[in-house]
């Protein structure tokens, strides 16, 4: 067994909480990332604020879908979004 199969072993439980967390809280996580991005903002005086908006939408992208995983509304669930072109055969 390697390292990374070890690591996944031990993080498998802490994974499903986490998901749970993000379920029942995922407006109060939003509102957090926004409330940090905007004090770093203003602490960089706007140098980074390109990179602070992307990074902001990555963590609200992730936890989106930690929050949906398993109820088939999130990304990579298998099932295409709703603006998806119809598949060709």
């Amino acid at each position: 067994m390697g390292l990374m199969d070890n690591l996944k072993a031990k993080l498998a439980p802490a994974k499903g909480k986490v998901s749970d967390f993000a379920q029942r809280h995922e407006d109060k996580v939003a509102q957090g990332l926004d409330k940090a991005a905007k004090v770093v903002d203003e602490r960089t005086k706007g140098k980074y604020s390109d990179k602070i908006q992307t990074g902001t939408g990555k963590a609200k992208g992730a936890v989106d879908r930690l929050a949906h995983k398993g109820d088939g509304t999130a990304s990579g669930s298998g099932t295409p979004p709703p603006d998806a072109p119809p598949p060709t055969t």
